[in-house]
């Protein structure tokens, strides 16, 4: 029992040392060195794309080495034996959410790093259009769409769920298979996006990380290949004719060598406010890439090269009258050799044409 006496007593007495401090409210000193250099502001800064912007530093000891100040990888700034009140002043060319660093390199040769999180907005606001119904048709609600696309003329579903995802060519004049040209996927996989690019059809999956590749034949739909990609789920897919474009139900959109799969770069869509978040289904469409945000009636056209939104488009009136007892909007398909555009939902009972209005 004493033993346990003079153990509860020194833990007592070490917590008491501890605490005396904080309870005189001096700090406890344990000799850190944060940094030889850090950024004069608190929390993560934000400005606008295009905008010029300055960021202050604080050097915290003397005799620095190097300083250096790195964004999206290069150099903004270097300082070599820093001294007295300095800045840097840049133009971000990008929107998107990116890590500012300041580097700093001690008079002992000992490295430091202070990193904030850089958040840049669209200096812009998206025109606001509506969607207008041009035309309607049927569609067949056991599709739970998840891509929609046309390539010579012909409409092509890809479908999700587990046992029921698919890809199909589609009679627009009933919504159902054309000449019986569908492909079903094991049951193991969830059928995401689709795009049909150079006489191949291209089908993501949603956490199984496998994009299948089907040959197009005018009486059949052959499996040809499959890619294995990671750290993304697949939603959306579309191309530009020369890239794939995934979303992955973030922010996030990446561009994909077709032929490998590999990862050729990446934008962050944001508007005026912020990120926009959820982007599934895709369609590209003159110069730009529209995108259902998931569980909302909005649909936004993207600059493919800035990120930046140019357009948000209200979709209200398609749910109204073609969701019936089917899930939310998605799937818009541009048929290039007559411009027309149409769009649906999962489980809806009907597609539209559509024409995007102010």
């Amino acid at each position: 029992m004493k033993k346990y006496l003079v153990v509860l007593l020194i833990v007592v007495v070490g917590g008491a040392i501890l605490l005396l401090p904080l309870l005189k409210d001096e700090p406890l000193d344990f000799s850190i060195r944060p940094s030889a250099a850090v950024f004069d502001f608190k929390g993560d800064p934000g400005t606008f794309v295009g905008k010029e912007s300055e960021l202050k530093i604080k050097l915290v000891e003397d005799n620095i080495k190097k300083l250096e100040v790195v964004y999206l990888g290069k150099v903004l700034k270097s300082w070599k034996a820093p001294k007295g009140d300095l800045s840097v002043t840049f133009v971000p060319d990008r929107v998107g959410t990116s890590t500012i660093q300041l580097l700093s390199t001690a008079s002992d040769g000992k490295e430091f790093t202070d990193s904030r999180y850089l958040r840049v907005l669209s200096d812009i606001s998206p025109v606001k259009r509506k969607a207008e119904v041009v035309k309607e048709y049927p569609h067949n609600m056991m599709n739970y769409t998840q891509g929609l696309d046309f390539y010579d003329g012909d409409l092509y579903e890809g479908t999700g769920q587990y046992g029921s995802s698919r890809v199909c060519r589609i009679r627009l004049e009933d919504g159902m298979d054309k000449d019986g040209l569908t492909l079903g996927l094991d049951g193991n996989y969830f059928g995401e996006g689709i795009t049909v690019m150079n006489g191949l059809v291209y089908q993501l999956t949603w956490r199984e990380g496998k994009c299948f590749i089907y040959k197009l034949n005018e009486n059949y739909i052959q499996l040809d290949g499959e890619f294995n990609f990671v750290g993304q789920e697949g939603w959306g897919l579309c191309n530009d004719g020369k890239s794939l474009i995934m979303s992955d139900g973030s922010e996030r959109i990446t561009f994909r060598n077709p032929e490998s799969f590999q990862v050729e770069r990446v934008i962050d869509v944001y508007n005026d406010k912020g990120p926009i978040v959820a982007l599934n289904e895709l369609e590209f469409i003159d110069g730009k890439i529209y995108a259902n945000v998931y569980q909302t009636n909005v649909v936004v056209a993207i600059d493919p090269e800035s990120g930046k939104i140019l357009e948000e488009i209200d979709c209200s009136i398609l749910e109204g009258r073609g969701r019936g007892s089917g899930d939310v909007l998605n799937g818009i398909a541009h048929n290039e050799l007559d411009g027309k555009t149409y769009m649906t939902g999962k489980y809806w009972a009907k597609l539209f044409e559509v024409k995007f209005v102010q």
